[in-house]
C-alpha cells in the first residue's frame, strides 16, 4: 500500500505564489496565496518574513526548472547557433499556449520596478544567467562581439516573450528569422 506524501504548509505556499503570481501579477494578496495553498496567514509569516520573501523564494524554487525548460542540455552536441535558436523556438512553442503570460522573471521585474526587491534580484538573476548563457555560446561560436550579441539576443527574447504573453502577436515565423538575422550578423 502507498502511501501519498502531501505536501507541507511552505511547499504549498510556494506553489500558490508560483500559480497565482504568474496569473495575476506580483501584487496578488495575502489572503489569496494563504487560501489557494490552505494556511493561515499565521503560518505563512512563520514560515515567510513577509509576502515579499515569499514570492523571491518562489521565483528561486522556479528558477532551476525553468532553465532545464529553456536551455540545451551542456552537451547536446549542437552547433553553438543552434544551441542559441534552440531557446527561441522553446519561447515561440509556447506562444500558443493559452495559460502563457510570457517570462514570469520579466514581468516580476516589470511589475515591482523596485530592482532593490528581493523577487527583482532574483529574477535579475535568472535574466543575467540567460544573457551570459547566449554570450558564451556566441563567443564559442565566433561571435565577433558576444556581449552585444548576447544584450541583442535578451532584448528579442524579452519582447518576444511580452509580446507573446500579452496575446497581442503571433511569433510564428517571427523570432527565428529575427535571430538568425542578428546571428548572421555578428558572424556567426
Amino acid at each position: 500500500m502507498t502511501t501519498e506524501v502531501k505536501p507541507g504548509p511552505r511547499e504549498r505556499l510556494l506553489e500558490a505564489a508560483a500559480t497565482l503570481t504568474y496569473r495575476e501579477g506580483a501584487g496578488v494578496g495575502i489572503q489569496a496565496l494563504c487560501k489557494t495553498a490552505g494556511v493561515s496567514k499565521r503560518s505563512m509569516y512563520q514560515l515567510f518574513d513577509s509576502k515579499d520573501e515569499l514570492l523571491a523564494a518562489s521565483l528561486e524554487q522556479g528558477a532551476g526548472a525553468y532553465a532545464a525548460w529553456l536551455l540545451p542540455a551542456d552537451d547536446d552536441g549542437r552547433s553553438h547557433r543552434a544551441r542559441i535558436l534552440h531557446v527561441f523556438e522553446r519561447v515561440e512553442s509556447q506562444a500558443t499556449v493559452p495559460e502563457n503570460r510570457g517570462c514570469r522573471y520579466l514581468a516580476v521585474q516589470i511589475e515591482l520596478k523596485d530592482q532593490s526587491h528581493p523577487a527583482s534580484r532574483v529574477a535579475r538573476q535568472v535574466k543575467d544567467d540567460l544573457k551570459e548563457f547566449f554570450r558564451a555560446e556566441a563567443d564559442r561560436g565566433g561571435a565577433r562581439d558576444p556581449d552585444l550579441l548576447a544584450r541583442q539576443l535578451l532584448l528579442v527574447f524579452d519582447g518576444a516573450s511580452a509580446r507573446a504573453g500579452i496575446k497581442v502577436d503571433d511569433l510564428a515565423g517571427l523570432v527565428a528569422p529575427t535571430v538568425n538575422t542578428l546571428l548572421d550578423a555578428a558572424g556567426m
